[in-house]
C-alpha cells in the first residue's frame, strides 16, 4: 500500500496555502542534490537544509486560500515571525510526511536529511515542469531498434531491456505531444475571440512551428515515423526468435535475475513476454497515437488557419475604401442612393454555374444517442436465506484454502531430518496438515516465490494409501538450495 507507515499524509505539504512555498523548496533541494551543481560527495545537514529553504521561500509568494479551503488554526494574520522559523517548519512537515527522512550516523551522533524514495519520485516531476532543457523525445523509435539490434548481435540482457523501456517511451510521448497540441489548440482559440490578441497569437503560432514543429514533430512524422521503424523492428524481434536455443535459454535465464518482475508465472518466458509486448507497442503506436496525433496536429493547423484568415482581414480592411463610399452615400440623395445600388447590383449578378465535385458529396451518418436509464431503482431489503448462504459458502472457501507459504513451510518441517522424503511419509497432526499434504504436489509451482530452497517433485509409479485416503498417487519431494538449481 502507498498510504501506509509514514506515508499516510504524503501528500498534506502541498494542500495548504504554503504549498507553493513547500514546492520551490522541494525544487531547490532537488536541484542541490541532484542537479550538476550537486555536490555528491557530502549529504545535507540540518542547518544546510534550512538555508536552501530560507532561499527558496524569499523568492517565492505566499497561496492565498480560497474561499472553499479551509485549514485549521488561525491563518489571517502571519504565523512565523521570520523565514527561518517557517523553513524549519517546512522541514519538519516534510520529514513527518515522508518526503524527507532523517538518518542518524551512529559513530558521530550527526543527522543528514536526504530525500525518500518516493519523496525524489515525486519531486523530479515538479522540477521537470520548469525545467528548460532539451528533451530527444523523437529517438525512442531508433533507440528501441538501435538496443534490439544490439541484443540480437551480442546477447546483452540490459540492451533487451533498454528497447523494452524505450518502446513504452514511445506511446508516453505521442500521449505527451497529443496533450500539448490539444493545450495549445485552447490557447489559440482563447487569444483569437479578442481582436486585440491576434497579432499574439499569430506570433504564438509561428514560434510554437519554429520551435516545436520544426525540430520534433516534422522528424517523428517523416524520419523517425513509427511505420518506418515498425518493419525493421519487427524483422529485428523474428530473427531473434530464431537464434540457438542456447542462446534463448541464457537471455532467458538472465532476465528472469535481472527482471524478476516480468515473471508472472513459472511456465512464461520472460524473453518471449518482452518481445510481445514491444511488438503490441508498435503497432498500438502506429495504427492508434499516430493518427491520432495527425488529426491533433491537423486540428491545431485549422485553428492557426483561422487566425491567418483573420489577420488577412483587418489588413485588407484597413486599406480598404468602403468606409469612404459609406460616407458619400450618406450625404447623396435616396434616388441617387438607389440608382449606385442598383448599378452595383447589375455588376454583381452574373449567373456562374459550376459543377460540384461528387468526391466531395459525402453522406454524413447521423449520430445515434444512447439512451441512458437515469431511474433510481429502490433499494430492496436484504434476503436473510441469500446472506446465510453467502456466508456459509465464505467459510467453506476459507476453510479449505492454503497459502503457498504455509505448505513449503511444513514441508521443510517434515523434511528437518532428511532432504527426500515420499508423500505417504509427511506426519498429519491437523486439519491443516491434512491440506498440506493434500497439496503438496504442488510444491513445484512454488519456487519461484522462494529465495532460499527450491523443490524437485517427481512421479513415483506406485499408488499408496493411509487412515484418510483410500488410494492415491505416490511422489517424492526432494529439498534442495536453489542457487545449485538454477
Amino acid at each position: 500500500m502507498f498510504f501506509s507507515a509514514q506515508r499516510q499524509q504524503f501528500f498534506k505539504p502541498l494542500t495548504s496555502k504554503y504549498r507553493e512555498q513547500v514546492a520551490e523548496c522541494l525544487r531547490l533541494l532537488y536541484e542541490r542534490q541532484y542537479s550538476a551543481n550537486a555536490d555528491y560527495g557530502e549529504s545535507l545537514r540540518r542547518e544546510q537544509l534550512i538555508e536552501i529553504f530560507e532561499e527558496a521561500l524569499a523568492r517565492t509568494p505566499l497561496t492565498e486560500l480560497d474561499d472553499t479551503e479551509t485549514e485549521d488554526g488561525d491563518l489571517s494574520a502571519p504565523r512565523f515571525k521570520n523565514v527561518r522559523e517557517q523553513a524549519g517548519w517546512t522541514l519538519n512537515l516534510l520529514v513527518e510526511n515522508g518526503w524527507i527522512e532523517k538518518q542518524v550516523d551512529q559513530v558521530t551522533f550527526q543527522s543528514t536529511y536526504p530525500f525518500s524514495r518516493m519523496g525524489r519520485l515525486f519531486t523530479q516531476p515538479l522540477v521537470e515542469a520548469n525545467s528548460t532543457r532539451v528533451r530527444t523525445r523523437h529517438r525512442n523509435t531508433r533507440n528501441t531498434l538501435n538496443a534490439l539490434e544490439a541484443f540480437l548481435n551480442r546477447g546483452e540482457a540490459h540492451d533487451l531491456l533498454d528497447a523494452y523501456e524505450y518502446s513504452e517511451r514511445i506511446i508516453t510521448d505521442f500521449t505527451d505531444v497529443i496533450a500539448e497540441l490539444e493545450d495549445c489548440k485552447r490557447e489559440l482559440v482563447k487569444e483569437v475571440e479578442s481582436q486585440v490578441m491576434v497579432q499574439q497569437a499569430s506570433e504564438h503560432f509561428f514560434d510554437f512551428m519554429e520551435k516545436r514543429f520544426q525540430p520534433d514533430l516534422s522528424i517523428r512524422l517523416s524520419a523517425d515515423s513509427v511505420e518506418k521503424h515498425r518493419d525493421q523492428i519487427e524483422q529485428t524481434i523474428a530473427r531473434i526468435r530464431r537464434k540457438r536455443k542456447d542462446f534463448k535459454a541464457q537471455a532467458e535465464k538472465r532476465l528472469r535475475q535481472l527482471a524478476p518482475e516480468l515473471l508472472q508465472s513459472a511456465q512464461q518466458s520472460v524473453l518471449w513476454h518482452i518481445l510481445d509486448t514491444i511488438e503490441l507497442r508498435m503497432r498500438k503506436a502506429s495504427d492508434t497515437m499516430l493518427p491520432a496525433l495527425r488529426r491533433a496536429l491537423q486540428n491545431f493547423t485549422k485553428r492557426a488557419d483561422i487566425i491567418i484568415r483573420q489577420i488577412a482581414y483587418l489588413g485588407a480592411q484597413n486599406q480598404s475604401n468602403i468606409l469612404n463610399v459609406l460616407d458619400s452615400l450618406k450625404n447623396d440623395r435616396p434616388d441617387d442612393v438607389q440608382k449606385r445600388l442598383e448599378q452595383a447590383a447589375a455588376i454583381m449578378s452574373p449567373m456562374n454555374l459550376r459543377l460540384i465535385d461528387p468526391r466531395q458529396v459525402v453522406l454524413s451518418e447521423r449520430k445515434v444517442k444512447q439512451a441512458v436509464d437515469t431511474e433510481l431503482a429502490e433499494e430492496q431489503p436484504l434476503d436473510q436465506q441469500a446472506l446465510q448462504e453467502l456466508k456459509i459458502t465464505q467459510m467453506l472457501e476459507q476453510a479449505f484454502s492454503i497459502r503457498n507459504q504455509e505448505l513449503k513451510d511444513y514441508i521443510i518441517r517434515s523434511m528437518r531430518e532428511k532432504k527426500q522424503l515420499n508423500i505417504s511419509e509427511l506426519p498429519v497432526s491437523s486439519a491443516d496438515d491434512l491440506l498440506a499434504m493434500a497439496h503438496a504436489i504442488e510444491l513445484g509451482a512454488v519456487n519461484q516465490n522462494s529465495s532460499d530452497y527450491a523443490f524437485l517433485v517427481e512421479p513415483l509409479k506406485r499408488q499408496a494409501k493411509n487412515t484418510y485416503f483410500k488410494q492415491f498417487d505416490e511422489f517424492s519431494i526432494t529439498m534442495i538450495i536453489k542457487d545449485s538449481a538454477e
